[in-house]
């Protein structure tokens, strides 16, 4: 399912002294089935960008197509473009209020009037994507676990919605590495699995090289740049400009090859680091 977005426009408190253009004409379009990063300084719109997508906001101006839908026009249920279209807020554990994992879980899919079977069925499936055990934590209250199993809990909830799209906010802030690898892990096995579109917030570049096949630059208001983790991150004095910068060990290969040793430019993740630094150890 695409999201087609032409010329957004989004101002907040207009004709006011504190108005603030957040998103200015605004165009893109994502396909059916990527894994896109959307990225940028705080300030830079992504937040705007994402809640139009899923109807939360409204334009001063444009359109933004889902699935064939202009979903500003009027007379739009954007209870189903909200079915469609899952939002996972940052934080999102805060939003967890049943007294088990298994109640929580199923709010979502209830809302949807599915079967209890289908229901049983969804709640199973999400929570093993997820990694929980059905039979270990259905029970469990949900403010009993760490805040990475919380977070799975909530991402579980609005999984088992089974939208088209999938748009996690900084789904790894405030997690240790060993819960941020998790979380990312999780969600790319979400999206091969269920074969979703997602679109992954986030302010860690190494968290974006790691996962995204296409990556989003935003700033003031407007997408900056846009193509593969590759051409992006090799727009290294750009993204600085911006604020931003790419993953730290981009900035080591780059030194090693400016010190003379044989080693790829195009090196975005600790991996790729990893192998090539092996590889040139090898050939000495």
């Amino acid at each position: 399912m695409s999201i087609k977005i032409e010329n957004l426009t989004h101002i907040y408190m207009p004709n006011t002294p504190f108005e603030k253009r957040a998103l200015d004409d605004v165009s893109m379009e994502l396909n059916d089935g990527e894994f896109i990063a959307l990225i940028g300084h705080t300030g830079s719109g992504k937040s705007t960008l994402i809640q139009h997508m899923n109807g939360l906001l409204k334009p001063n101006q444009g359109k933004i197509i889902i699935d064939g839908v202009n979903i500003v026009e009027k007379g739009v249920k954007l209870s189903h473009i909200r079915k469609k279209v899952g939002l996972v807020f940052q934080y999102p554990e805060y939003q967890l209020f049943e007294e088990t994992i298994e109640k929580d879980i199923q709010f979502g899919p209830k809302n949807l009037g599915l079967s209890e079977g289908e229901i049983d069925k969804r709640v199973k499936r999400a929570m093993k994507m997820v990694g929980l055990d059905y039979e270990e934590y259905k029970d469990k209250s949900p403010f009993e676990l760490s805040g990475g199993q919380k977070r799975r809990v909530a991402i579980a909830g609005v999984v088992a919605m089974e939208p088209k799209v999938l748009i996690l906010d900084e789904p790894t802030a405030g997690l240790d590495p060993k819960g941020r690898d998790e979380i990312l892990h999780q969600i790319k096995n979400l999206h091969k699995e269920y074969t979703m579109t997602i679109i992954l917030v986030s302010h860690s570049m190494e968290d974006v090289a790691k996962v995204a096949d296409r990556v989003i630059v935003m700033n003031k208001g407007k997408a900056m740049l846009d193509g593969t983790p590759n051409k992006v991150f090799k727009e290294i004095d750009l993204l600085e400009q911006v604020g931003l910068a790419a993953p730290q060990v981009t900035y080591l290969a780059n030194k090693l090859l400016n010190s003379g040793f044989n080693i790829s430019e195009e090196i975005f993740t600790v991996d790729q680091a990893k192998n090539a630094i092996l590889k040139m150890l090898k050939e000495n």
